[in-house]
């Protein structure tokens, strides 16, 4: 086999086969490349610096750009431009018009800062919050106290300036310097609106009172015998306030469960848009939900109790006591359940699905951050065109991939390199390692977090965001950026391309969590963390990730949608081998209703431990559990070897209590290469599979991987580099394997045909016996940075230039240049490897005048043709270190930078904080340069 590849090798460079034989790279779309969000600081723009900023992202390869309005800068309030004003469309326009000419997309978050939210919100439509309080009477008895809440008001702001709510107008829009007061919460003192007052007695008599309290709070009602609780309800505003808001954007946050609500923040934008040509504008944006991260909870909405009876059958007036879980403990978790499920619905259906609908209306699409939310991510999700996760774990990422790949969405987005590290340490291969988590957690459309607009007569580093990555032309690393850019659109090629290929669907128990009692009447969830944290969901989910099963999360309502044919269920244009239930409690009728039918019609339904027991929910609980044993008798299992089996209609039910036998039970494929450390994603393509395969662990890996596919042809391809070529295959024990090459923290991608290709053989990298030549004379000098170029030097040993004596070493952010002139070594070989060793932090390599790489990490090597080498070569390394020891020199030389409004620049650490803002006056010098030791070897 190896010997016909390289004779198909030999043929191809002798141009004796047609081009069109050979596997090729994807053609890069504007959409293959990296997107980032695009801060524009009080909005304070230009045209001139608009299109110069434009011209940069698209030289360094970005694809496009989503335009957040953040906080202003210090200094330059006269160039703030508010939101939305004709000004600001202006701005907007141009943008437009530019970003066509440059072949670079746009996106735009559909507000400042987040939540949604903004002057224009009043009292009406702001995030609400409820309240109660308990009155107790013997029969006979009057109330003597009036029936009030009288709320403490607070301020709480995003910068360490302390407010007292006598400072803030109640009309939050008309206060002055909304900037500098950094406005997070606010809620103001006074009695709240009561919403009902019930009355309990001991007999179970139940009065509602409401109308017997007349409007100083006084209740005209006397107890009848017996003793009485009486619950009063009380509204208020929740006060949470735009975050970051821009110029113009400053203000309440809406309430999210009310369609009125939403409808008048996004009039604003019918208005701002009326007459405006906005259709090269791609997506409309929202950030996470964020209205949690505040005190209390928006946890109510106006006319919520009709809300509630028209969805759920019955009165929630009636059950205060167990709403508040003062009831018994049974009751408490079927009512609370049914407040929650009503929220759920109701921030799917008046915010999720009313906002998709009025963007179609405009023709835009909708790109959605639902974490945080209050409701089932899934269905959030799956309401609007892309989802977008964020954060570090590919267990959170599934809850938005899940869904794209459930309901047929051909994007999923990512929030990436938020607060990866400190300030300033981030390298671009810091960048790259949580780039590549991104794509095993099914992601294929990054969006950094963020690049700044910048004017270009800013003083250095230029306009800054809180809490990103710094994206910026101000970063030395900015002439390897590219690199970066190059190697997320060439992967990204081809996880845009086929269709995802996992066999799991993965119920995500929701009504198990809506039946949690807790002291808090709403959760949100956000991935695993917290709601998730040991439960058997997530030792599911992440035993099936560890043992190199492919799976998805799915809802009860994305249940509803799927199909059966040929024994695998169909949904969004993909098809799965199973269904999986996480040994979960409770089930809806509805959700177990629609399972069986699909095991009727040929599916295979996977147990864990043991079948729901329950309904969820309080109303016609009786009924609804005699329809479930009803719906249950039908199976008639029979054990073997610790597996039940239940065969009704085509299909088949299998309980088993270790999820390893369970899978082998289902004839369920695994990816052993898991086995091997190695972490994947699976797609699908009309003629064969992609395979995203990343090397996450500091050791080098070099060996044989089994696939779990058939192939005639396997190709590999190098993002990183842009190598491909046939791979090395064999068939061990019945299954083809590859062999793979990856450094540490590495990935390639793996193209299996079913038909047989013609091309190359795949580069790799097979070093001679012979012992690497060492290259250690190096002449240094300094290209470009500050505060000012050091002095150059000559060394033969590589080591930190921070480690030189002068000071400007250490204070030096920027790109130095090594020279040094080598020979041509003896013999006769076709490549030479050149590794670099340590780099601080990326590199790009010139070989007498040619560039031959840029090199970002976190691995530094490359492949010179012989061909490209002289008897004397000249050979130069430019290396750029991070932003971090000139920060520390303008740090501790008093030399303001943090000019920024609301949240100026916060630290990531708490140990770089300073007056209550991010300092790097204490840090050591951070290692900058080429560290080596750089060697030459020949190669096979």
């Amino acid at each position: 086999m190896q010997i016909r590849k390289l004779a198909i090798g030999t043929l191809l460079a002798a141009g004796m086969l047609p081009a069109s034989a050979q596997v090729a790279w994807p053609p890069i779309k504007q959409t293959n490349k990296p997107w980032a969000r695009w801060w524009w600081e009080g909005s304070a723009v230009d045209t001139a610096n608009l299109r110069s900023n434009m011209q940069d992202y698209a030289a360094a390869g970005l694809g496009g750009l989503e335009i957040t309005p953040i906080y202003g800068v210090k200094g330059e309030e006269q160039k703030f431009i508010p939101f939305l004003t004709p000004k600001w469309m202006d701005m907007l326009a141009y943008s437009l018009q530019e970003a066509k000419k440059l072949g670079i997309g746009i996106d735009m978050a559909n507000g400042t800062g987040w939540p949604f939210g903004g002057p224009w919100i009043k009292d009406k439509d702001a995030s609400k919050t409820v309240q109660y309080k308990t009155f107790k009477l013997k029969g006979g008895e009057k109330l003597q106290e009036p029936v009030q809440l009288v709320q403490e008001g607070f301020v709480r702001t995003a910068n360490t300036t302390s407010r007292k709510e006598s400072e803030i107008n109640r009309d939050i829009a008309i206060n002055k310097d909304l900037q500098a007061l950094a406005l997070d919460q606010v809620r103001f003192s006074g009695k709240l609106d009561l919403q009902s007052l019930m009355a309990y007695s001991d007999k179970g008599q139940v009065i509602d009172l409401t109308k017997n309290v007349d409007a100083v709070g006084t209740l005209n009602w006397t107890a009848p015998e017996g003793n009485w609780n009486l619950y009063a309800l009380f509204q208020g505003l929740h006060g949470k306030m735009v975050e970051r808001a821009a110029p113009g954007g400053e203000g309440y946050a809406i309430d999210h469960f009310s369609a009125d609500a939403l409808h008048t923040f996004l009039r604003r934008f019918d208005t701002a848009f009326k007459g405006r040509d906005l259709y090269y504008l791609r997506a409309l944006f929202n950030d996470s939900y964020e209205v949690d991260d505040a005190r209390g909870q928006s946890n109510w909405t106006p006319g919520f109790f009709d809300i509630f009876q028209k969805r759920r059958g019955y009165d929630l007036r009636q059950q205060l006591p167990a709403l508040f879980q003062q009831a018994d403990p049974e009751k408490n978790r079927r009512v609370l359940y049914d407040y929650r499920a009503t929220i759920d619905e109701l921030i799917l259906e008046n915010f999720t699905r009313e906002w998709k609908k009025w963007g179609a209306g405009k023709g835009k699409l909708i790109r959605n951050q639902s974490h945080g939310s209050p409701a089932n991510l899934l269905d959030l999700y799956g309401a609007i065109d892309i989802p977008e996760t964020e954060g570090n774990d590919v267990l959170r990422f599934k809850f938005a991939t899940s869904t794209a790949n459930v309901m047929g969405k051909p994007l999923v987005s990512s929030e990436s390199a938020t607060w990866l590290n400190e300030h300033f340490l981030n390298s671009w291969g810091d960048v790259k390692k949580i780039v590549d988590l991104f794509f095993l957690g099914g992601v294929n459309h990054i969006f950094y977090h963020g690049v700044n607009y910048s004017p270009k007569d800013a003083t250095w580093p230029g306009w800054l965001f809180y809490a990103a990555t710094h994206f910026n032309q101000a970063n030395p690393q900015w002439k390897d950026f590219k690199a970066l850019n190059d190697y997320v659109a060439r992967t990204q090629s081809f996880l845009q391309a086929g269709k995802p290929n996992n066999d799991v669907l993965l119920y995500l128990p929701m009504v198990d969590k809506y039946m949690e009692p807790g002291n808090l009447m709403l959760q949100h969830f956000d991935g695993m963390e917290k709601n998730w944290e040991g439960s058997t969901f997530e030792h599911t989910a992440k035993s099936l990730e560890e043992g190199g099963y492919t799976f998805d999360f799915f809802s009860d309502r994305q249940l509803q949608q799927m199909k059966v044919a040929g024994g695998k269920l169909q949904t969004g244009g993909v098809t799965y081998q199973t269904i999986l239930l996480p040994a979960n409690t409770y089930l809806p009728l509805e959700t177990l209703t629609k399972l069986l039918e699909l095991v009727k019609g040929g599916a295979q339904l996977l147990v864990l431990n043991e079948l729901p027991k329950d309904v969820p929910g309080l109303h016609q609980l009786e009924q609804r559990r005699n329809q479930m044993q009803r719906l249950l008798q039908q199976l008639r299992f029979t054990t073997k070897e610790g597996i039940q089996t239940a065969v009704l209609g085509q299909g088949s039910v299998i309980i088993g209590k270790d999820l390893n036998n369970l899978m082998s039970a289902g004839s369920i494929r695994k990816e052993e290469l898991a086995e091997q450390g190695l972490q994947f994603v699976r797609r699908a393509n009309s003629d064969g599979h992609t395979y995203f395969i990343n090397n996450r662990k500091d050791q080098v890996f070099e060996g044989w991987v089994p696939l779990a596919v058939k192939a005639a042809s396997v190709a590999l391809f190098d993002a990183a580099t842009g190598n491909k070529g046939l791979a090395r295959t064999r068939i061990e024990g019945g299954k083809l394997q590859v062999w793979l090459q990856l450094l540490p923290h590495a990935s390639t991608l793996i193209r299996t045909f079913n038909k047989t290709q013609a091309d190359k053989p795949f580069p790799y990298i097979e070093q001679l016996g012979e012992a690497p030549v060492r290259i250690t004379r190096w002449e240094v000098s300094f290209m470009s940075g500050g505060p000012v170029l050091p002095p150059p030097f000559t060394t033969t040993t590589l080591r930190s230039w921070t480690e030189e004596k002068d000071s400007s070493y250490q204070n030096f952010s920027g790109v130095a240049r090594y020279r040094t002139v080598i020979p041509k070594p003896s013999g006769q070989v076709a490549n030479y490897l050149l590794h670099l060793g340590h780099v601080d932090e990326t590199a790009t390599v010139y070989l007498n005048g040619k560039k031959m790489a840029s090199l970002i990490g976190p691995y530094f090597y490359l492949v010179i043709p012989a061909q490209e080498m002289k008897a004397s070569n000249e050979l130069v390394i430019e290396v750029a270190n991070l932003m971090a020891n000139r920060i520390r020199y303008m740090d501790r030389n008093g030399i303001e930078w943090k000019k920024f409004y609301n949240i100026n620049m916060s630290a990531r650490i708490r140990t770089n904080l300073k007056n209550g803002v991010f300092d790097a006056s204490g840090w050591e010098p951070q290692s900058s340069g080429l560290l080596g030791p750089v060697t030459l070897s020949p190669l096979k």
